[in-house]
C-alpha cells in the first residue's frame, strides 16, 4: 500500500473575519521551469485575476507570477472560500493558458502583527532575490488592482 499524501488543510477557524488578507503561494507542476513569466501567460492570469475581483469571488491586493509560482495577498467575501476560489482561478488558468499547477497551494493568514506593506515589499522583491532583475519596477509579471 502507498502512503497515502498529506492534504493541507485551507478552512480558517470560524473566528477569521471576512475580508482579512491571506499571503497565498500557488506553484506549477514542474518547478524550475518557466511556465508563468512570459507575456501570454501573464495575460490571461491577470485577465483571471481581474474576472474573479469583478465578480466579487476575491479581492487582490497584489499578485506576482515568478517562472514556476505565484505570490499574492488576497482577500475573500463572507460567502466564498479560498480554497473553493484558488481551485477555479487554477483550473481556469489551467484551461485558458495550459499551466500545469501542483494540487494543492500554501496559505498564510498575516496577522495583526504583520505588515501588509512589509508583505508586499517581500512579495514584489521575490524576482530581485532570484537574481531576474535588479529591481522590483523592472520585473513585469505584476498585478496590481487599477484606480476606481
Amino acid at each position: 500500500m502507498l502512503p497515502q499524501r498529506k492534504t493541507l488543510p485551507h478552512v480558517p477557524p470560524p473566528w477569521v473575519r471576512p475580508g482579512e488578507l491571506f499571503f497565498v503561494t500557488v506553484c506549477c507542476r514542474r518547478r524550475g521551469e518557466n511556465a508563468l513569466a512570459r507575456a501570454e501567460v501573464a495575460r490571461v492570469v491577470f485577465e483571471a485575476v481581474e474576472t474573479y475581483a469583478a465578480t466579487g469571488r476575491w479581492y487582490v491586493r497584489l499578485m506576482v507570477l515568478m517562472p514556476d509560482h505565484v505570490h499574492a495577498l488576497v482577500a475573500l467575501p463572507a460567502d466564498e472560500s479560498l480554497a473553493r476560489v484558488v481551485r477555479s482561478w487554477k483550473r481556469f488558468v489551467a484551461r485558458a493558458a495550459g499551466v500545469e499547477w501542483q494540487r494543492d497551494y500554501f496559505d498564510h493568514r498575516l496577522r495583526s502583527d504583520e505588515s501588509c506593506e512589509e508583505k508586499c515589499a517581500y512579495i514584489r522583491n521575490n524576482p530581485v532575490r532570484a537574481g531576474f532583475v535588479t529591481s522590483p519596477e523592472h520585473w513585469p509579471y505584476v498585478w496590481t488592482p487599477g484606480p476606481g
